[in-house]
């Protein structure tokens, strides 16, 4: 959910650009899934084995910096309840982590320096955004950011070598989000010639990110492996 409020630099086409199409529908509910996923893994287990708190923080921030605007404009009941729901669910994955099952979380290999993550995006959105004003450039921020916001997550399972399969299905449901993403930037740009460059060039890196976890995705864990195991 990457749409902004009229406010913005793409004023002209807020209506239009917020229109509903089967890409952005099945994105969105592969990105719920996703959260439902790691959040029904946490709660069952009762432990956080396996999961990045670092990528978990930095998907929070994405979050809160994104959905500032909800408190300034409405475009629809839809809209506001998935910002907010991406909000509380981001902050209580990151309360069960570091706060319920503290005791499980494996911080010894979850060390990716997350500041390598924030600061050079934090510099790229004060440099490229739509305009210069606060919500604009926090917007940036927060594309910019979650491309990146997973490396933690596969950094610590390039360290620990395997990961559970229900980890494995919620990083699979997390990048088929954005990739379905890309397929509604493209019907958009054939619908009505929007073009959003900011939102493409970071979702492409995102997804770009996620192409070696989805081969072994496919040709392990939908084979019946019980772990995903790098080779």
């Amino acid at each position: 959910l990457e749409s902004r409020g009229k406010s913005s630099f793409y004023k002209k086409f807020a209506d239009r650009r917020v229109a509903m199409n089967i890409f952005r529908l099945v994105g969105d509910f592969s990105h719920v899934l996703a959260i439902v996923l790691l959040l029904a893994k946490i709660w069952k287990t009762k432990s956080a084995a396996g999961i990045s708190g670092k990528s978990q923080i930095l998907f929070t921030l994405t979050y809160i910096t994104r959905y500032l605007d909800v408190f300034f404009t409405f475009i629809s009941v839809y809209n506001t309840l998935m910002k907010v729901l991406f909000v509380t669910t981001s902050c209580a994955t990151v309360f069960l982590i570091f706060n319920k099952f503290k005791a499980t979380y494996d911080s010894n290999h979850d060390t990716f320096r997350i500041e390598f993550a924030i600061l050079p995006t934090v510099v790229l959105a004060l440099v490229a955004n739509y305009a210069f004003t606060m919500l604009e450039v926090l917007w940036a921020f927060s594309i910019y950011l979650e491309a990146v916001a997973i490396l933690p997550q596969l950094f610590m399972i390039q360290k620990t070598g395997s990961a559970e399969n229900i980890t494995s299905h919620y990083l699979f449901a997390l990048g088929a989000y954005r990739a379905f993403y890309i397929c509604n930037w493209v019907y958009r740009y054939y619908l009505d010639g929007h073009v959003d460059p900011i939102a493409i060039a970071a979702g492409s890196l995102q997804t770009l990110l996620y192409a070696d976890f989805f081969y072994l995705y496919v040709t392990k864990v939908l084979r019946g492996r019980k772990n995903l195991e790098l080779p």
